[in-house]
């Protein structure tokens, strides 16, 4: 296949969407607020992938009457060409992802139009930079109503209405969906150690930094995981004059269990399994962390300058005139600066947008119970959530505004399994949580549709198509 160009895929894109009669008729009623203010029918957190894979999928549903909020300038949403420091995806390139079903909105169809199928067949995996603009493509044609460059900082009751509170003005909504990916529900996570120290010379692996400051120190990566190799490859190619890498456990990870065990059954059956199975999935997938890539090592270990260490557990970390001492059971370790990799934490007291809600929102800590959930603190912190992704309450009846909210990120995975953690999934997910938002909305205006039902009385005929070939019968007179 040759290249033909996106004028020519768009063609395409817009024939099959045809052919499956898409869009559909809208349903949904217009809803207004106090003094007829415009309400959103749902508004999504987080114009990334789940963002932008959530709103495809709500269209196709029929409701239309959707935005998009992201605090990241427009091009650069999700962590693409931010803060992640791969040169490529670690996802398969031929992953549908959040194509939806039709094949001229996947990433292959977009590619290849482009630079053809020759070119496809040889690249292993996609650059990033090559995914971003990808993301970019999907979201002009999917026709996502994005404001970009604006804070959420406050979901609030108003009445049936959630209003929330922007850095660009209030906005009232039926339906809220959080959607800000790896971060949504907490932070990026600093060992206690690493708190307090003197700006700029401890990060998180999230963080942006320009890594051409890097070059001629000496930078210590903490993690084992790929994100940590990530970082650990980019201080080496910035220049850096050693890098050391420390890793808690005896070894670097090898087996990734999630996708060794993936399947279609995993991916869609998840949801249906009893809690118990999924803590135990759960809690015994926190004891084999996914490992690195293989590519991911061996670009660190080409390095004569990078230094592995294993067993080193990071027990404090103290400022010294030149940088840091970080004191591992080995011994201490001297660097310029340290870059912990160490992942996202669940912290619902820390979300700002959540203030009101966060001691309301029932956890699989409540669920397992204090004995259980001491064993994985973590997980335990995580929200247990309802088949169609919306909170759910600790106390029933404390807060019914929850059934309005849905969490379609990271933290969603221990309750419906890895549908939001990346690309490979993100159709099943968007399609699971679009489902329950129109079983959701359809329901709450039952009344509505009842009543369009009743005063439906648009006739397919006029009546007199086949004229009878004698008068009508008379009424059959009842027997008294």
């Amino acid at each position: 296949m040759t290249a033909t160009g996106l004028a020519a895929l768009e063609a395409e894109l817009d024939h099959q969407r045809s052919l499956l009669n898409l869009p559909p008729k809208a349903w949904m009623p217009e809803t207004r607020g106090p003094g007829g203010a415009p309400v959103l029918d749902v508004a999504i957190l987080g114009a990334g992938l789940c963002g932008l894979v959530a709103n495809a999928a709500l269209a196709m549903e029929g409701i239309s009457n959707v935005r998009l909020f992201d605090r990241a300038p427009e091009g650069i949403e999700g962590p693409w060409v931010t803060y992640a420091r791969m040169r490529t995806l670690r996802t398969a390139k031929e992953a549908a992802g959040p194509a939806l079903g039709i094949p001229a909105l996947t990433f292959r169809a977009w590619f290849e139009a482009q630079w053809g199928s020759a070119s496809w067949e040889a690249m292993d995996l996609a650059p990033r930079e090559t995914w971003m603009d990808y993301m970019r493509w999907y979201r002009r044609v999917t026709g996502a109503d994005v404001v970009n460059d604006c804070d959420v900082t406050g979901i609030t009751e108003a009445g049936d209405l959630l209003r929330l509170e922007t850095s660009t003005g209030p906005v009232l909504a039926r339906r809220v969906v959080l959607a800000s990916g790896l971060d949504a529900l907490g932070a990026p996570r600093l060992p206690e150690v690493a708190r307090g120290l003197p700006e700029g010379r401890v990060f998180h692996s999230a963080d942006c930094f320009d890594p051409a400051t890097l070059r001629g120190k000496r930078v210590v990566v903490v993690g084992a995981g790929a994100s940590a190799m990530d970082n650990a490859a980019t201080a080496l190619e910035a220049g850096c004059a050693r890098l050391d890498l420390l890793v808690r456990r005896p070894a670097i990870p090898t087996v990734d269990k999630f996708t060794g065990t993936g399947s279609r059954g995993m991916t869609a059956g998840y949801v249906g399994l009893p809690d118990w199975a999924k803590w135990e999935i759960m809690d015994e997938g926190d004891r084999w962390p996914v490992p690195p890539p293989k590519h991911s090592v061996e670009r660190v270990a080409a390095h004569a300058n990078a230094h592995l260490h294993l067993g080193a557990t990071v027990e404090a970390v103290e400022p010294t005139a030149e940088g840091l001492r970080i004191t591992t059971p080995a011994g201490p370790v001297e660097c310029d600066l340290a870059i912990f990799a160490t992942g996202f934490g669940v912290d619902l007291d820390a979300r700002p947008e959540l203030v009101q809600f966060s001691r309301t929102i029932r956890t699989w800590g409540d669920v397992v119970g204090p004995e259980k959930a001491a064993t994985n603190p973590g997980l335990a912190a995580h929200p247990y959530l309802a088949p169609d992704f919306t909170f759910t309450e600790k106390t029933p009846g404390a807060c019914p505004a929850l059934a309005r909210i849905s969490c379609f990120a990271y933290a969603a995975v221990p309750s419906h399994g890895k549908v939001t953690s990346g690309i490979p999934s993100a159709t099943e997910g968007a399609r699971r949580l679009a489902s329950g938002l129109v079983r959701s909305l359809f329901a709450e205006d039952a009344e509505h549709h009842l009543a369009r039902f009743r005063d439906y009385d648009t006739p397919l005929m006029s009546g007199d198509e086949w004229p009878a070939d004698t008068p009508a019968m008379p009424a059959r007179k009842e027997p008294t």
